[in-house]
């Protein structure tokens, strides 16, 4: 049965991403990439703050110690929002001019993951990062066309990425004490099928979320690789999803109307904004970064 879709907040993102819940806040924050900012949605008000942010903005999360951890297009640093001061850590790619940061997500060990994208969507020349609490940075992974989807099982021994470019899905297994990645296996393939995952987020009965960029919807597959489910969504690029609300029952989704032609956004004139599904079933609370 397909569940309501509701617009909570018609934002015309021009990329928005990388919804992040704060359980503690009680509050959706999640970027505009394109549009250079970082929006917060308190639900119980309906209250959105949004910050401006000195250049592109591609993910982030929270740190146990306050303020954010940041992935900006040309590297990663350390955020504080009253005041807007930034504190560089490192900028891995700069002799890769071509190339920006893209997905960021926070493993259960406290760890920043962070990945690159080619910015001309066409070559593989990116990398995926790993930010210890202690700033020491490893690249983990290389090749890569368009860093997406970070997923960790519960059990903390598996962990799921995307090249978007690929079309492509793969599972690794996961070592959750040395924050390693080894033998990489294809999790799900859209070739062909005129659409490709972008960012997604693990329930609570270990299946995977994930949005399709030109899919018109999130589809939902078993820890296999099997097709769950799909919901249908009233945007054709959707970039990723998380679970929030009081009880982390609520599936809050992004949007984009990057490139798409002003006939194209006729068809659906909420491109780009928040909504929110319930689909009957609860995330994972995020964890913080730990540096």
């Amino acid at each position: 049965m397909q569940p309501e879709v509701r617009c909570v907040v018609d934002c015309a993102n021009i990329l928005g991403e990388v919804p992040l819940w704060d359980v503690a806040e009680q509050a959706l924050y999640w970027v505009d990439i394109e549009g250079r900012r970082l929006h917060r949605l308190l639900p119980a008000s309906g209250k959105v703050d949004i910050w401006d942010m000195p250049e592109r903005i591609s993910s982030f999360a929270l740190r146990q110690k306050g303020g954010l951890v940041v992935a900006f297009a040309s590297g990663l640093a350390f955020l504080d929002l009253p005041t807007m001061k930034i504190d560089w850590i490192a900028r891995p790619e700069a002799h890769l001019p071509g190339n920006r940061f893209n997905e960021g997500k926070v493993d259960r060990k406290g760890r920043f993951w962070a990945g690159a994208m080619d910015d001309s969507l066409a070559n593989h020349t990116a990398g995926l990062y790993r930010l210890d609490p202690d700033l020491t940075l490893t690249k983990a992974l290389g090749d890569i066309g368009i860093s997406n989807c970070f997923i960790w099982s519960r059990a903390n021994d598996r962990f799921w990425f995307a090249d978007t470019l690929d079309k492509q899905v793969f599972t690794f297994d996961y070592n959750h004490e040395a924050g390693t990645i080894a033998n990489r296996t294809l999790f799900t393939d859209t070739t062909g099928l005129g659409y490709g995952p972008d960012g997604g987020t693990i329930d609570e009965d270990g299946f995977i979320w994930i949005a399709m960029w030109d899919g018109w919807k999130i589809s939902r597959f078993a820890p296999d690789g099997t097709l769950d489910r799909e919901i249908l969504l009233p945007v054709s690029r959707p970039t990723s999803c998380m679970f929030g609300g009081p009880d982390l029952s609520t599936l809050y989704v992004t949007s984009a109307v990057w490139d798409t032609t002003s006939d194209g956004l006729k068809a659906q004139p909420q491109a780009g904004g928040l909504f929110a599904v319930d689909v009957g079933v609860r995330g994972l609370p995020e964890p913080r970064f730990a540096g």
